[in-house]
């Protein structure tokens, strides 16, 4: 077939701009490495969480939100630089606030896409209204979780091939961008042997033979660094101190920056390399998927959060607060930062309530759809959820005692390291539980808990009555060893608002697109230094709508074939 535009990755950005284009008549070859099983990337994996803005759904729960607060809070989590460097980055953000507050709840109802009734209230913030943070819940998430989101722009992709309209190729590597007289006119690779793995499994790479194709727009969605370690070492902010030793992963072994890097040597300017987004919560899959497969704990606020020596962490090192402020902390004091690892402490009672788990797969009810699902499993039931009991039972990181010394020696016997002092634990622990008894606290963290259970999704969904950690009552104890978990690249190529990539003088590099995590979201940093979650699927739902839109505008004239493919 001939092709206007080829669109190298077959993860959400580049769905969303194929179906962008193919609703206006443009033909499409969609290009990816991996076999049809992996159609959608990253984002069918996802818990399918969005940010969005002054929202029926927030409204209903009683959270008063704005656009001026929203950009408000993008502003003071972003840091953009002021020299120049962030121009793009800061033009796409206030773009996407515009987005998130006014077309993308249409955008989304118009592809069938529905929103569970409760709003998540993630990155609770640094504690100051000028800096990090979400002051108010925006996490929507999607029925179907990111399932759900993928679904209907996978659906076209598929309607359009089985029409004979576009062309979906696998197994079709991408190694370099074909540059002629300054512009880039089409891609080279390899076709890889067939591979029936199953979804991010790692699959062969066994090269077939080559390949060339050309068309008048490329577009490159390939996703960013975080299953590349050797990568996300080499890329490690030197703010953030040193790299752990032992990383978990929690995107496929795929994601590995080839795109980047190839869009790099094309002319491309991939700025902000060392901006990444990386989770403190990981815990090990004891069902792996993907090489070092982890899995991120999405916690409630009442956990206390200890490092690996027993040494609690200050203000505002709380769970659910600040993302990369306490990677920071835990890479950069001086006795945290001597391990990879650290621990969660808490009670059975805030594990039945608090915990949830990310991923379409740890989220079985929601990604049903079936309402009557989520009722039997998060409201009616006793216990944990049912994904969280299954990492009880079977994950490595888990531990539970009725007593405290009990669990301090399973804690030491895990790691191989005495580490762990119980009489120090104890008196911090029994120092937090007396603050428990009023309505009104000087801990940070039980302050944290108050303002959660003011709010009602956090009280009815996510957020226990505050009690003593050592009560019997609650137990029994718990303890979680968490890991590193690396997962999303913040920086990428520098794009325009048409999407079109930039080279390091802001130069348009004709005939080159970026969307999704290989743009940084959006002008190579829509995030700056930190994001406010709910921001990765709605910015490749966004970057690929823009891209969509713009490729097929610039191609101009009669729609239809115009390349050679």
């Amino acid at each position: 077939m001939g092709a206007d535009v080829l669109i190298v990755g077959a993860g959400l950005a580049g769905l969303v701009a194929a179906h962008e284009l193919q609703a206006v008549g443009r033909k499409v070859l969609v290009l990816d490495q991996e076999n049809r099983n992996n159609l959608g990337g990253q984002a069918w994996w996802s818990f399918g969480g969005l940010f969005l803005v002054d929202t029926p759904q927030q409204r209903r729960l009683g959270v008063k939100d704005s656009h001026a607060l929203a950009w408000s809070d993008w502003q003071g989590s972003s840091a953009f630089a002021t020299d120049g460097s962030d121009t793009w980055g800061k033009r796409w953000a206030k773009a996407y606030v515009d987005f998130a507050a006014g077309e993308k709840a249409q955008y989304l109802a118009e592809q069938g896409i529905k929103l569970t009734p409760v709003v998540g209230w993630a990155e609770r913030g640094d504690q100051l209204a000028t800096g990090h943070g979400n002051s108010v819940p925006r996490f929507h998430v999607s029925w179907g979780t990111g399932t759900g989101v993928v679904a209907p722009f996978a659906a076209s992709l598929l309607e359009a091939e089985q029409a004979g309209r576009s062309e979906y190729r696998t197994r079709h590597r991408v190694t370099d961008l074909i540059v002629e007289d300054g512009a880039v006119v089409g891609v080279r690779g390899e076709i890889l042997a067939p591979d029936e793995s199953p979804r991010s499994v790692t699959s062969s790479r066994e090269v077939v033979e080559p390949f060339e194709l050309r068309a008048p727009a490329v577009l490159v969605a390939t996703g960013g660094v975080g299953g590349n370690h050797a990568l996300v070492r080499e890329l490690w902010p030197q703010d953030m101190g040193t790299p752990p030793k032992n990383l978990i992963t929690g995107v496929p072994a795929h994601v590995d920056g080839s795109g980047l890097r190839l869009s790099e040597a094309a002319g491309a300017a991939w700025v902000h390399k060392e901006r990444m987004w990386h989770y403190t919560e990981g815990i090990e899959n004891f069902d792996p998927v993907w090489p070092d497969h982890g899995i991120r704990i999405l916690p409630g606020p009442s956990p206390l959060w200890f490092d690996a020596e027993g040494n609690r962490l200050p203000a505002p090192n709380f769970p659910g607060n600040d993302t990369l402020g306490t990677l920071r902390f835990l890479r950069t004091d001086p006795v945290a930062s001597r391990h990879d690892y650290s621990w969660f402490v808490l009670s059975q009672k805030m594990i039945n309530k608090e915990f949830a788990l990310s991923g379409s797969e740890q989220n079985p009810d929601i990604t049903s759809g079936k309402k009557l699902e989520v009722v039997k499993a998060r409201l009616n039931s006793k216990g944990a959820p049912g994904p969280v009991a299954a990492f009880q039972e079977r994950g490595a990181d888990f531990l539970r005692a009725d007593t405290l010394q009990e669990l301090v020696a399973k804690m030491n016997a895990l790691t191989g390291e005495n580490l762990i002092d119980a009489q120090h634990l104890q008196e911090q622990i029994e120092a937090r539980d007396l603050q428990v008894d009023n309505d009104f606290t000087k801990d940070a963290q039980v302050q944290n808990i108050h303002n959660s259970r003011r709010y009602l999704g956090d009280k009815l969904m996510r957020t226990t009555s505050p009690h003593r950690i050592l009560d019997p009552a609650a137990g029994p104890l718990v303890a979680v060893r968490l890991h590193i978990l690396t997962r999303k690249s913040l920086g990428g190529l520098k794009t325009d608002m048409d999407a079109r990539v930039l080279r390091e003088d802001d130069s348009v590099l004709p005939g080159l697109w970026a969307a999704g995590e290989a743009a940084g979201f959006g002008g190579g940093g829509v995030h700056g230094l930190r994001a406010l979650e709910g921001t990765f699927l709605g910015g490749c739902l966004f970057t690929g709508l823009r891209a969509g839109r713009a490729i097929h505008a610039a191609l101009g004239g009669p729609q239809g074939g115009t390349g050679a493919a």
